[in-house]
């Protein structure tokens, strides 16, 4: 048996050479692809649709979802997590101080002298807040970019009740065509659609397996 390796077809080097030009730079370049589709079903002029349109598609997903003002938000969130008996609240880099002013509840920041929250420490929180980059009134999502605020993935897998908070309309947009462009790839992206949940094959559903059991959104419009 020859030591040679089998010669190469027509086929294999075409291939292979589309893949040596393409990391050379050089090559044909994609055609251009055309985007002239419908960018968003919601009136652009119409805000308070949008914001509707959001909360009935949180709800489909089973998110539990409030609306406040700005000022009203620190009483709504002590409010939440009195009601869930909430003792300790991991809190990423960047929230606003005032949000946990009024609360009772223990603040555990991932950055405090201790260092980042492990994952067996949240695993003893009783709740996560945060806030989030965008939220995508057609498909219900909100976005997570871990910006100021938002903090690293893991804060919002592991405790089992993650309170998010939107303001709008500044970060309510109706269509994920239109919330693309505003995101960075380069940052590391998580995208919510409700609690964590999946379901086997006769259909039974099963909430926080991959995450947390209980997603509240709270919406925040206006200042007072």
């Amino acid at each position: 048996m020859s030591g040679h390796p089998p010669p190469s077809t027509g086929s294999r080097d075409l291939v292979l050479a589309r893949i040596r030009a393409a990391l050379r730079g050089g090559g044909p370049q994609p055609a251009p692809v055309p985007r002239d589709y419908l960018r968003s079903h919601v009136p652009a002029d119409d805000p308070g649709a949008l914001l509707d349109l959001l909360e009935r598609h949180l709800a489909d997903y089973r998110a539990l979802v409030h609306r406040c003002t700005a000022g009203r938000l620190p009483l709504l969130l002590a409010a939440l997590f009195e009601a869930r008996g909430t003792r300790t609240v991991a809190v990423p880099p960047g929230l606003p101080s005032d949000w946990l002013t009024v609360t009772r509840a223990r603040a555990l920041p991932d950055d405090g002298p201790g260092g980042p929250l492990t994952a067996a420490r949240l695993d003893t929180v009783d709740s996560v807040l945060t806030g989030c980059a965008l939220a995508i009134a057609e498909t219900g999502t909100l976005v997570l970019d871990a910006g100021p605020g938002q903090g690293r993935r893991l804060l919002t897998l592991v405790p089992d009740h993650h309170v998010c908070v939107v303001r709008a309309p500044e970060q309510v947009v109706a269509s994920v065509p239109l919330a693309l462009p505003l995101l960075d790839p380069a940052r590391p992206q998580t995208w919510i659609s409700g609690p964590s949940a999946t379901s086997d094959i006769e259909l039974d559903r099963v909430e926080g397996v991959h995450g947390p059991r209980t997603l509240e959104v709270v919406l925040v419009t206006g200042g007072d």
